[in-house]
């Protein structure tokens, strides 16, 4: 059988709002990202992935959803994104959009007969709707990923869950009307071609709900990762039932030719998370484990290891990443000591301390070097190709991200509009001033500026893509007896891989160098990688 495709793909997480705005309004769209998908292709992607383009409130970026079948009109029309599909496929683009079946908008036509029906109605078991423990006490102490209570009170009384904004209330999963539902969007957008989805929120879908609802001992909410130490039967989180739902999405992905895929959001553990991708499920799952690792070759080394071991455990490939519409940018992230937490540094309005953009760019190039060589799927998320950092002073008035509170800024300031030219009222990204403010030397970061620059992040990507080719097709790994220390050295095949996370130059074996990070003085210097061929 020949190998799927996405096995060794390199994704593009492409965020519509922010990508380019054909219509001239400021707001990113359909038309914009068609229009760019040559940079996708010269670049030497595989395929893109789609933030929500569905209809929305926009209360939380699109994932607040009232219509899983329509395009929002401020970003096109259905016939818009037929057309962006297929000018990509024409480009060998495969292209995943996300779906998100852990909750709808509170706009949602559900969630308005919902509200107006009386407490046990059928119209209110499509979320979960409860009486509190005692008047005015929520049915439980389960808390918002967003911050506060996850619980919401409607004029009548009772209570409903949010795992999140109290703007995108829960489905429940135990009512067979919401599972015929999104059988029916995974069949709809594979009809119209799409190649897979990404599955927002994945391992939070199925609650347990007997009453009485059981509290979280510890941990925050929804983040995952910590929680199940003391909480191993986890109430609202990777419940064992959420692997029926996706066994039963693997038989919809199969009645297409070739079958869809499915990515899971799953912000679990590793030995957790590796369930996710089993025979007869999803195909992949993002590695945040990896994603939060802060250039340390010791921890480099045990996430790799544990993350290569597991997928094959059950016959798939890992996942990498280094950013995505969640996170701080690797770019200032690596700029700061190891010691401060990007979100705090957010508050701060990234002054305390400034992020050392110079070193932080530097190891974001050795970084995507490292993630490039790795076996199996990376993923990259718009504007890493530039260079871009985080924009961590927007204005207090331009943020518009729910998760934003006394202790968290927000995710906005990754999520700025990109630039394409030097120059121009929003460095091309439209004909109006964009969404997000976008800083003065935004120009600077343009793919314009960059273009043909040997020394630029994005010639640095295209090179990167172009050699990985080489040994992306098989599945070699090993790592190398120089991986010591400060040294992260493993090989593909013939290719040697180096990173140097210290702060000392490294000796530098024999061979020929196919491509180096930055410039090699006298061996490997601090912060660089390289890929050799051994003579």
């Amino acid at each position: 059988m020949p190998t799927p495709w996405w096995r060794n793909a390199v994704v593009y997480q492409v965020l519509p709002r922010s990508f380019a705005d054909a219509s001239g309004d400021g707001i990113g769209d359909l038309p914009g990202l068609t229009s760019k998908l040559d940079h996708l292709t010269d670049l030497g992607v595989d395929a893109l992935w789609l933030t929500p383009c569905y209809r929305s409130p926009w209360t939380d970026a699109g994932y607040d959803i009232t219509d899983h079948r329509q395009v929002d009109p401020a970003l096109g029309t259905l016939a818009d994104f037929d057309r962006m599909l297929a000018e990509a496929h024409a480009r060998g683009l495969r292209v995943l959009l996300d779906v998100v079946p852990n909750h709808t908008s509170d706009q949602h036509e559900w969630f308005r007969r919902a509200l107006a029906a009386t407490p046990g109605s059928p119209e209110r078991d499509r979320y979960v709707f409860k009486d509190g423990r005692a008047p005015g006490r929520p049915p439980s102490n389960w808390e918002s990923r967003f911050g506060g209570s996850a619980w919401t009170r409607t004029s009548d009384g009772q209570w409903y869950l949010h795992l999140f904004a109290p703007e995108q209330p829960d489905l429940n999963w135990r009512d067979p009307r919401v599972r015929e539902e999104f059988a029916g969007i995974l069949r709809f957008w594979g009809d119209r071609g799409v190649d897979g989805f990404r599955v927002d929120v994945a391992a939070a879908l199925v609650k347990d709900l007997r009453e009485p609802l059981r509290d979280v001992v510890g941990g925050e909410g929804c983040e995952g990762l910590d929680d199940f130490a003391a909480n191993p039967d986890h109430p609202f989180l990777d419940r064992p039932e959420v692997h029926e739902i996706y066994r039963e999405w693997n038989r919809i992905f199969h009645e297409f030719d070739p079958p869809l895929i499915g990515v899971a959001e799953a912000w679990v553990r590793g030995d957790r998370r590796v369930r996710y991708i089993r025979p007869g499920e999803l195909q992949q799952a993002f590695n945040f484990e990896f994603l939060r690792v802060r250039w340390r070759a010791a921890d480099y080394r045990r996430v790799v290891a544990e993350s290569i071991a597991a997928a094959r455990s059950v016959g798939r490939t890992a996942t990498w990443a280094l950013n995505n519409h969640d996170v701080v940018r690797q770019v200032s992230v690596l700029g700061l000591p190891r010691d401060v937490d990007p979100r705090v540094w957010l508050t701060t309005n990234g002054t305390d301390p400034p992020a050392d953009l110079e070193l932080g760019t530097r190891r974001a190039r050795a970084a995507i070097m490292l993630v490039l060589a790795l076996p199996g799927s990376a993923y990259l998320y718009q504007g890493e190709e530039l260079g871009l950092p985080e924009v961590a002073d927007l204005p207090a008035q331009a943020l518009g991200d729910p998760k934003r509170s006394g202790k968290d800024k927000g995710r906005d300031g990754c999520r700025v509009p990109l630039p394409w030219t030097r120059g121009g009222p929003s460095f091309g990204f439209g004909g109006a001033r964009p969404w997000l403010p976008q800083p003065r030397d935004w120009g600077d970061y343009s793919v314009e500026a960059q273009r043909g620059d040997p020394d630029s992040m994005l010639e640095l990507y295209r090179s990167a893509l172009r050699l990985r080719r080489e040994f992306s097709g098989h599945e070699s790994f090993s790592w190398d007896d120089r991986n010591i220390g400060d040294v992260l050295a493993f090989r593909r095949g013939d290719v040697l891989v180096l990173v140097n996370t210290g702060s000392t130059t490294a000796q530098l074996p024999a061979g020929s160098v196919l491509l180096a990070s930055s410039p090699l003085e006298d061996g490997l210097p601090a912060d660089t990688a390289v890929w050799l061929r051994r003579e």
